[in-house]
């Protein structure tokens, strides 16, 4: 992958995107979306997953990873977008509220998968990372030591006591590293029942580390790629993998579940099918579902 110069992250390009949530412009160049109240003026969903902010942020372009700031004014997430000739790229997006109204820009070419840390002030994005600096930006691009580097990490979440758990695509597993004595410990796969499927992927900690949502491939499952969670027990190990259901993962593949900082909702990306036989790949959009999903299947004890 090819990252921006650090200079260049700090440069906002103007994306077009639709004015209503029907109106889908392919041309990404003419327009600012305009949307009110948090969530982008959203009508919050129940227990059955809709897609997010359609036409605006789930579009007939492809989309995933959609992340909240904290303070639930920031939303970032990654779009693939066509350019001239038919061409197309994978950007690193920013809607933001200001004065009430969500604004969208392209803040650079696509750089990992990103996660916020609890407190807001890291992104993560798999190996790399950025800081929030005093002034509200984001500092240059930085790395997390070598022994994450080598792991080959496609995403990274952290928790509020800095765990680090990530997926390695060294080895198909999903693992962790707590922080002793101000540094990370060396990477260690989860033990168990949560690594036993395969291409385990796509991991999110809870701020408070009682859970682990991941993506997995097993027989058991309902399609490609399910979401699965699993429940820290008191003796501090983890539950047998408990898939969401049918009502979350279905026969096409569903991955990268995260929660929003308010605790209220569960994101994810599904796969919905190519829109054209012509397409290299099918389309991804993101859904939102009541985090009451989680609580449902949260263990008594």
């Amino acid at each position: 992958m090819k990252y921006l110069n650090p200079p260049l992250l700090a440069l906002f390009t103007l994306l077009t995107i639709s004015s209503c949530h029907q109106d889908q412009d392919h041309s990404h160049n003419k327009k600012t979306s305009k949307h009110t109240s948090t969530y982008l003026h959203q009508e919050p969903p129940g227990l059955t997953p809709i897609r997010f902010a359609p036409g605006t942020i789930s579009t007939d372009q492809w989309e995933i990873d959609a992340v909240f700031n904290t303070d639930l004014n920031e939303l970032y997430l990654i779009r693939e977008i066509e350019e001239a000739q038919g061409e197309k790229r994978q950007v690193f997006m920013l809607y933001q509220k200001t004065d009430q109204e969500w604004l969208g820009s392209i803040l650079s070419d696509r750089i990992g998968q990103p996660t916020l840390s609890p407190d807001g002030q890291i992104m993560h994005l798999g190996a790399l990372y950025k800081k929030r600096l005093d002034n509200g930006q984001w500092s240059a691009i930085k790395r997390l030591d070598e022994q994450f580097v080598n792991q080959h990490i496609m995403r990274l979440s952290s928790s509020e006591n800095s765990t680090y758990v990530f997926d390695s695509m060294n080895d198909g597993l999903i693992k962790y590293s707590r922080l002793v004595n101000g540094q990370h410990e060396e990477p260690r796969p989860f033990e168990g029942d949560l690594n036993a499927g395969e291409a385990n992927a796509h991991p999110f900690i809870s701020p408070d580390e009682s859970y682990i949502l991941w993506d997995s491939r097993r027989s058991t499952g309902y399609g490609n790629a399910d979401i699965y969670i699993s429940f820290k027990n008191p003796d501090s190990t983890w539950s047998k993998a408990i898939n969401l259901g049918d009502q979350i993962n279905t026969a096409s593949s569903e991955f990268g579940a995260t929660v929003t900082p308010d605790g209220k909702y569960l994101f994810f990306n599904r796969n919905v099918g190519k829109l054209k036989p012509t397409d290299p790949y099918e389309d991804t959009d993101i859904f939102w579902v009541s985090t009451q999903v989680i609580e449902g299947l949260r263990p008594t004890n």
